[in-house]
This record gives structure tokens, sequence and C-alpha cells, in this order.
């Protein structure tokens, strides 16, 4: 009697454990989405997928990570630059192949997707990632990534941070972009998008890097952009951009970083901008016309002020001496003249930062 109590116990622990060990593991559906993500990629020096072996995918599976209560994949997280001891053992850095599987999208808890700097992966980015409503993070950096940007991107809602730099992504900026409306930071540096900044982009009001450099972007910049009160950092620069700067971006509560060089910019430079909490301003290399505004003051405070390769006339402000601060300075290749101020910040300036213009004279140059 007290036997056959004993294994009836133990058979109810049995189930008990099976039970508790399938609600721990992740679904098969994620399993097999994982699996075929997988298998349309190659790596080959480090073994990155050599634990994605085993019936639970949240256990010890590399770069994927699971919610804790309902067991569903939710991060994906493989970066090939990174301190991990599976990089210092092989001290290289990843490389890997194939493409982004659309099996990815059936996911359907994702949120985070972090795909970067493995230098060779190809194809486009799969348009069904649209369809991933928890999705926060897509991160695909520095891979060999082509076609569009998906042009109904804007349906992910809860997306913060998007991040294709350093790809081959062509086509336009969707204007569904501007649905984005949790976005932090937009990379899409160095790629080969085209055509302009959507005209709405000041909707993206969460927005606080939007990093657009190194493209094809033509058009003016959109003034909306002043509307995005917590932007801090401006990248637009190596671009076709044309038309003035807005006077609006100087009264930008929090921009300290405003890159507009080599572009096709024109027109004066809009006074606001130094007297502004700019502290890196870098507009060298367009078209812009007119006078370097005298209106320099205890607010300008400049870690970098270049304004080099531009048509801009005249004498050097005296009020830039009142500036706090001008760290680096360059008023090369324009039509300047006059003497140069003496005092701060020139006193610390070499010949490079004058050269090339019309008539300007004093240390560091000749004499008057």
């Amino acid at each position: 009697m007290y036997g056959v109590r004993s294994i009836t116990v133990v058979a109810a622990a049995l189930v008990l454990l099976a039970l508790s060990s399938g609600v721990e593991a992740c679904p098969p559906s994620d399993r097999a989405a994982l699996l075929a993500f997988k298998a349309a990629l190659h790596e080959p020096y480090l073994g990155i997928f050599d634990s994605w072996t085993g019936a639970d995918c949240c256990r010890k599976w590399y770069g994927v990570s699971c919610d804790q209560e309902s067991r569903r994949v939710a991060d994906i997280n493989l970066r090939g630059e990174s301190e991990e001891p599976i990089f210092q053992r092989a001290r290289r850095t990843g490389y890997m192949t194939g493409y982004i599987s659309p099996a990815i999208c059936r996911l359907a808890r994702l949120s985070s997707l972090t795909i970067a700097d493995w230098k060779g992966i190809t194809g486009e980015i799969p348009r069904c990632i649209t369809a991933l409503p928890f999705l926060r993070i897509v991160d695909l950096i520095g891979n060999r990534l082509s076609g569009n940007l998906p042009a109904d991107i804007g349906r992910l809602h809860r997306l913060t941070v998007l991040n294709v730099a350093d790809n081959g992504i062509s086509g336009t900026i969707p204007a569904s972009v501007a649905n984005l409306t949790s976005l932090m930071h937009l990379d899409l540096r160095n790629n080969l998008i085209s055509g302009p900044i959507p005209r709405s982009f000041g909707r993206l009001r969460m927005l606080s890097r939007a990093l657009l450099s190194g493209n094809r972007l033509s058009g003016p910049i959109p003034a909306s952009i002043s509307e995005i009160y917590r932007l801090a950092d401006l990248d637009l620069s190596r671009n076709q951009i044309s038309g003035p700067i807005p006077e609006a971006l100087g009264k930008m509560a929090v921009l300290s970083t405003l890159n507009l060089d080599f572009n096709k910019l024109s027109g004066p430079i809009p006074v606001s901008l130094f007297s502004s909490g700019i502290s890196d301003l870098n507009l060298s290399r367009n078209a812009l016309e007119g006078n370097i505004p005298n209106a320099f003051g205890v607010r300008s405070y400049f870690t970098v002020l270049d304004l080099s390769y531009n048509k801009l006339k005249g004498p050097i402000p005296k009020s830039i001496s009142s500036a706090s601060y001008i760290g680096h300075l360059d008023l090369s290749h324009n039509h300047l003249c006059g003497k140069i101020p003496l005092g701060s910040p020139f006193d610390h300036l070499e010949a490079s930062s004058f050269v090339y213009n019309d008539c300007l004279c004093g240390k560091p140059l000749k004499p008057c």
C-alpha cells in the first residue's frame, strides 16, 4: 500500500515538473522562427549560433532574451563588435553574411532587434517588421543592407531607436516616419537616401538625436524641425540640402550640435545661432553670404565654430571677443576683410583659421 502511494506521489511530481518545464520554455513557434532566422545567416569565425540548440530558446541561446512571464522572445541582440568573451577569445571582430529572414516577424512579442556591425549582411530590411507592435529598438548599423526603408514604418508607435547607419539603404525618407511619436534616436548616416526631409519631421517631439549625414538628401531644411524641443544633436552634413538656414534653429532650447557642412545652403547666417545654446556649429562648405553677424555675447560658447569655404564678406565682428569661449575657429576660404581682432580667442589660433580671404590682416597673418 505504501509503495503504491509513493509511486503515485512521484508520478504526480513528474507531471508537475513536465508542466512547469513546458511553461518555462519558449513556444515552439518562437524557436522555429529563430532557427529560420539563423538559417539565412552565415557566421564562420566566432560560433555565435553554436549555443542555439535544445528545446528552450530562452535558455542560454546567445543574444536571445525572453519575457519572464510569457516566455516569448523579446530581444535579439547580436553585435559584431563587442567586449564579450566570445570576441576576446577569437581576437577579432565579427563578420557575418546572408540576409535578415522575414521569419523574424513571427516573433510577435519582439521588443528589440539589434543585428549590428557584421559588415557582410545584405538584402533588404524585412517589410513585415512594421507589423511587430511591441518593437522599441531597431539597430542594424554597419552591414550592407540595401533597398528602401519600409514605407509604413510609422506603424511602429513604440519605436524609440531607429539606427540603420553605414549601410546601402536607398529611396526616400518615408513620410510615415513622422508618426513615430516615441522616437528618440534616429540614425540614417552614410547611406544612399535621397529626396527631401519630410515637411512633417517636426512631429517627432521626443527626438533628441537626428543624424542624417552622408546621404543624398535635397530640398530645404524643414522649418518644423525647430518644434522638436528635445532635439540636442542635428547632423545634416554631406548632403545636397539647399535654401536658407531657418532662423528658428537658433531658438531651440537644448540644441547643442548643429552640423550643416558640405551642403548647398545659401543666404545669410541667422543671427540667432550666435546667442543660442549651440556649442558645436559647423556651416562650412556651403554658399552662405553676407557678413558674419555681430551678435556674439556671454551666451556664445563654442567648442567648434567652422564657417570656412563660404562666400562671407566684411570684417570679423568685434563682438566675437566677448564670447565666453571659442575653441576651434575656422573662417578660412571666404571674402573677409579687415584687421583680425586682438585677444581671446584669436591669441591661440593659427594662420590656417584665416587664410584664403580677400584682405584679412594682423596676427597671425601679415601685419596690416
